[in-house]
């Protein structure tokens, strides 16, 4: 206190010196908000603001053109770059600008006829003119537009000059492809700077008068809408909240592609869309690995097939398809010859390329036994079995190891399975195979040879039909099986088939040569809730923002992003009550349906 007292007690001849209090001192070191939140350092030169470690460089838009399109600001909102834009909007008397309308539509118009009496050719760029502020006076005297005094301005961050001037250049270039010009503030940068900060005031004053329409097209709020006026109901936005209708049906191809962790609603969403497309005359085939679409097969009336080695269902792998009008018995049973190689080669572990040759001889000389070769009608001729190709097998030369190994499909605790005629029959709305109960072994044996099955009876018949595949990854294990299914995503548009295929195992199906193909072959793309171990490979393959990215981590069950053709939204799953009650997994809601099932009697 002696250092205040003296301070207190100090006087001059001129005038006292006003006393020092403790408060005084105290506030002079309390940081306040502009305290924490300015800068460092601040530097202040004709093109860039230096703010500590960052540099800072404001642009206001000069010029734009004649018509503005909408959402042509929207490539610059959406930037993936660190940046602040504000909007000035001044608005301007009617009743004054009518006035200086007036004059300037009496200059344009005696320019034209000055130009008229001299004989001279018109000039559009004055016809243009007057009939622009014809109209716009027009509209401004019935009040159906007004008249603003708009300022754009654009600051950009970086670490470096260098930096600035390449994210100049990007902004530039985009802006001006659609004829709007920009300009950095040259010596007023720190007012440019004030203008974006979140102010409100508009320090830079650099303005161009737009009426309400074009105003419109600048308007930052935007969001992609997949609204068609046909489809069926994919979900909600979550933008927007605009519903999300779409038809498969009406793209360059109508395959798709899910990938979600498990229990975020991928099946859910399937059945869903399933349950919808049955209302649109489109057949739906599936293949469930889980026995999730049972419930909802008999719900709808459809065909519900169990695959298993104990089933009765089974399927003969050397069935034909009769040819169609526009096809060979020749290329359907080539075609039908290497398919079966393919399956060979999955059921065997592998061939060697002696081995192969030997197959595909041997299938040959089994369809030979039967009377089928490339110049015979095999319409109404009955395929071979597994155990006839096994008998024509033995007696080749060189046979001996494949033979053994087949034998386990042909005698072996896996006979069943393969070794019987076609007893199936997939002519309903709505089918569904099973091989939940099929060894895991066998999965994708049986998932190949239920898919070409499929494949040959949509070359029978032309229709419009859905095949669904849940649990994809168990065929992408597989170059033969992956390799048919790319086959079908390439040719199904052809015989008016949509392919779907859903996984949860998403490294699995990008292992695959044939994983990113197949997502390249669809034109929708669903992404459900991911894991944070599978996210950085889906961020790389969809080309994912960080936003994007970290909004599928925290989506909920059934949010997400759907992509169609060059759009994508995000979206959120909603079914109603009734559509809930049949196609529901949660096992809670599944244990009550058969709980209120059985107190019922049914």
């Amino acid at each position: 206190m002696a250092l205040l007292d003296f301070l207190n007690k100090k006087k001059t001849a001129e005038a006292p010196i006003a006393p020092i209090l403790p408060e005084a001192i105290y506030k002079q070191g309390v940081l306040e908000l502009q305290d924490v939140i300015a800068p460092s350092a601040l530097k202040i030169t004709p093109r860039e603001i230096n703010l500590g470690d960052k540099i800072a460089r404001t642009f206001f838009v000069m010029s734009y053109p004649r018509v503005l399109s909408d959402s042509w600001f929207s490539p610059i909102i959406n930037l993936d770059r660190v940046l602040d834009i504000s909007i000035f909007i001044h608005p301007i008397d009617s009743a004054d600008i009518l006035k200086k309308f007036q004059k300037k539509v009496a200059e344009v118009q005696s320019q034209i006829m000055t130009r008229e009496e001299k004989g001279l050719v018109r000039d559009p760029v004055l016809d243009t003119a007057y009939q622009d502020l014809e109209t716009l006076r027009d509209q401004l005297q019935q009040a159906q537009e007004k008249l603003f005094d708009v300022g754009v301005y654009i600051t950009i961050y970086g670490e470096s000059v260098e930096e600035l001037d390449k994210a100049e250049s990007e902004i530039k270039s985009m802006l001006e492809s659609r004829l709007v010009y920009v300009k950095p503030a040259l010596f007023q940068q720190e007012q440019g700077f004030k203008s974006v900060m979140p102010l409100g005031h508009d320090e830079l004053n650099v303005n161009s008068k737009l009426n309400s329409s074009p105003l419109s097209s600048i308007f930052p709020f935007v969001s992609f809408d997949l609204t068609s006026d046909k489809g069926i109901l994919y979900g909600v936005n979550r933008h927007n909240a605009s519903l999300v209708l779409f038809d498969r049906f009406s793209l360059e191809n109508y395959n798709s592609v899910i990938f979600a962790k498990s229990g975020s609603g991928k099946s859910y969403a399937t059945k869903l869309e399933i349950l919808r497309t049955l209302m649109f005359d489109t057949e739906v085939v599936v293949i469930d690995p889980e026995r999730e679409y049972e419930f909802l097969a008999q719900t709808v009336g459809g065909r519900y097939f169990n695959i298993s080695l104990n089933s009765e269902n089974h399927i003969n792998p050397f069935d034909l398809p009769p040819p169609r009008e526009d096809e060979s018995p020749a290329d359907i049973l080539r075609s039908n010859i290497v398919a079966l190689v393919g399956m060979f080669r999955i059921m065997l572990g592998g061939l060697t390329p002696e081995e192969d040759a030997i197959i595909d001889k041997a299938i040959s000389e089994t369809y030979a036994l039967k009377d089928i070769t490339v110049d015979s009608n095999f319409a109404e001729t009955e395929p071979p079995l597994l155990s006839d190709f096994e008998l024509v097998l033995a007696g080749m030369q060189g046979s001996e190891s494949l033979v053994q190994r087949l034998s386990k499909y042909t005698k072996g605790t896996w006979a069943g399975f393969i070794n019987q005629p076609t007893n199936v029959d997939i002519n309903k709305k709505f089918v569904v195979f099973s091989v939940r109960d099929m060894e895991d072994d066998l999965k994708p044996v049986a998932m190949y040879l239920i898919t070409h099955y499929i494949w040959n009876a949509v070359r029978k018949n032309l229709k419009k039909r859905l095949l669904v595949i849940d649990e994809a990854w168990w065929m992408m294990k597989s170059d033969d099986t992956a390799s048919f299914l790319y086959s079908m995503a390439k040719r199904g548009r052809k015989y008016y088939l949509g392919l779907a295929t859903i996984t949860q195992d998403v490294d699995d199906f990008l292992k695959s040569p044939y994983g990113l193909p197949m997502i390249t072959n669809s034109s929708i793309q669903i992404l459900l809730k991911q894991s944070p171990t599978t996210i950085d490979n889906l961020q790389k393959t969809f080309n994912l923002s960080d936003e994007e990215k970290y909004l599928l981590l925290e989506s909920d069950v059934g949010e997400g992003i759907f992509f169609a053709g060059m759009k994508h939204v995000a979206i959120k799953v909603i079914a109603s009550y009734t559509e809930d009650q049949i196609i529901t997994s949660d096992p809670s809601q599944v244990l009550a349906l058969r709980q209120k099932k059985a107190e019922a009697g049914l």
